[in-house]
């Protein structure tokens, strides 16, 4: 026996639009995108789950019928909202980083680029030092790591942080850091296949195993703490791989000259 709609008049549009209790779900007709003659009978229980959830929204109704593409977009939208409307903020994001002036940011020169690593993924650094957390505007920050990442991250991509002579002052909260994960789109996640962290600390290496185990669980066996510069050499090599002149000053006087001899092989630990 066919399902029926029990709800004596569903609010969807500016007017409040009755159906008549006798109608069937699974006679409800829905125009095709290409707006044919021509209707098509729908999978009654999405149907259903559309008027049931959607009581109250400002939707398109016309003698019983949703067009196509408002059905799909309402029904996807309801079985995931906030998947939904974290897509939607992310490619506003996307387009304000394509169009405001982010020089306050990039000037800094803490974020960018640099070369390829031995399996020939491009190598994003960031030093720690250089990141005034607390006179920045955050917005802005997040802007520029999405007008740089989201070309790269189409591919495999690893980064590169330096935690070199960090203090208090270059820390973001971890509130900052969660809504930063949470807005940037699955791809980020998927597509990073090594997160080394260089010169870390106590705090960092607790501070780590805290956001990937409850926070970024996704990225938790790709990150990598490594006591000094040359342990990348591994994985990246010494001329594809640009940083400022205080993280190798720091490095020798702390570890030395060629305290580690990197395998040179393809074969990244990470990969």
């Amino acid at each position: 026996m066919a399902q029926m709609v029990t709800m004596e008049s569903i609010d969807l549009s500016d007017a409040t639009i009755s159906i008549p209790p006798e109608i069937q779900v699974d006679q409800i007709h829905i125009e095709t995108p290409e707006e044919s003659t021509t209707t098509e009978n729908y999978c009654p229980e999405m149907i259903g789950h559309v008027l049931a959830t959607h009581v109250g929204k400002r939707t398109r109704i016309l003698d019983g019928s949703f067009t196509y593409v408002e059905l799909m977009k309402h029904y996807h939208s309801s079985l995931d909202e906030s998947d939904w409307q974290k897509e939607n903020l992310y490619e506003r994001l996307l387009r304000r980083a394509k169009t405001e002036d982010l020089s306050e940011v990039s000037g800094i020169g803490c974020l960018y680029q640099s070369g390829v690593d031995r399996l020939g993924r491009p190598v994003v650094v960031f030093c720690g030092k250089w990141f005034p957390a607390h006179n920045i505007d955050l917005e802005k920050a997040l802007l520029y790591l999405i007008y740089l990442l989201d070309p790269i991250v189409k591919g495999d991509y690893v980064i590169a942080y330096f935690h070199t002579l960090t203090s208090s002052n270059n820390y973001p909260s971890l509130q900052w850091l969660k809504d930063v994960y949470s807005i940037l789109p699955y791809k980020y996640k998927k597509n990073l296949k090594a997160f080394y962290i260089v010169h870390p600390t106590f705090w960092t290496k607790m501070m780590t195993w805290w956001f990937t185990t409850f926070m970024a669980p996704a990225i938790k066996t790709k990150v990598h703490s490594l006591p000094g510069v040359e342990h990348l050499y591994s994985a990246i090599a010494k001329d594809q791989l640009e940083i400022p002149a205080y993280i190798t000053e720091y490095d020798m006087a702390t570890n030395g000259i060629h305290y580690f001899q990197p395998i040179t092989n393809t074969s990244s630990p990470a990969s």
